[in-house]
């Protein structure tokens, strides 16, 4: 059964106590012992963010955990088989998915989303959880990425009034969506197409016509302090 899908902004929630916390929420749907796989391929494999995902995942009563290098080995293979969550790191989002395409996660993490698999992409990740992004050419084109959420998705970057993720919009076919997540916050996207705001409002920009119009979406509770 396919899970719901986690796009964070920065790795903020995965340490949410607050009521409708995040940990407590991703840790009922996992097995006894399950084992939890970090993907930083985004990040070039830097130690100091899968530490920040160990702590995360101890929290939530997960100790079997291991960090996936871009340069696959036959064990981490083995252990991505069994993973019952993956989370896909921040970072550079073209980068990363160079790394999955040349290494096979690119096919591998799709089997693993249907076979049931937690899936959490964190900022970069996050992105590359939804349709696609901006290349980093002189002249920007659309790149497509794994497409598991059907919308954009832009992370933390109200501060540049979410340029990139207008202009995918603007350059798209009407009613396709782009959804803006804000630094500490994030959103669940649920197998019926609820989407879900966690923690701070969703900036959604949808195409109609020839317009972007823009929407704010509110979580249904309050915020808490993580």
């Amino acid at each position: 059964m396919i899970k719901p899908l986690y796009l964070l902004a920065d790795s903020q929630l995965l340490f949410w106590k607050g009521e409708g916390g995040l940990p407590e929420r991703i840790r009922q749907d996992l097995s006894p012992g399950a084992k939890a796989a970090y993907i930083g391929a985004s990040n070039q494999d830097q130690p100091e963010f899968y530490d920040l995902f160990v702590a995360a995942m101890e929290s939530m009563g997960i100790t079997d955990c291991r960090m996936i290098p871009a340069q696959l080995k036959d064990e981490d293979k083995a252990f991505l088989e069994k993973a019952e969550l993956l989370l896909l790191a921040g970072g550079n989002i073209e980068l990363g998915w160079r790394v999955f395409e040349s290494n096979g996660l690119k096919d591998l993490i799709p089997k693993k989303r249907y076979d049931g698999c937690t899936l959490i992409g964190i900022s970069a990740g996050a992105v590359q959880l939804g349709w696609g992004t901006l290349s980093e050419d002189p002249q920007p084109k659309k790149v497509e990425l794994f497409r598991f959420a059907p919308f954009y998705v832009g992370a933390h970057d109200e501060k540049n009034e979410w340029w990139d993720l207008r202009a995918l919009v603007n350059l798209s076919q009407s009613d396709v969506r782009g959804i803006g997540i804000p630094a500490g916050g994030g959103a669940v996207y649920w197998p019926d197409g609820t989407l879900e705001p966690l923690r701070r409002p969703l900036t959604e920009f949808m195409k109609e016509g020839d317009q972007v119009i823009e929407h704010m979406i509110v979580p249904a509770t309050a915020a808490t302090d993580v």
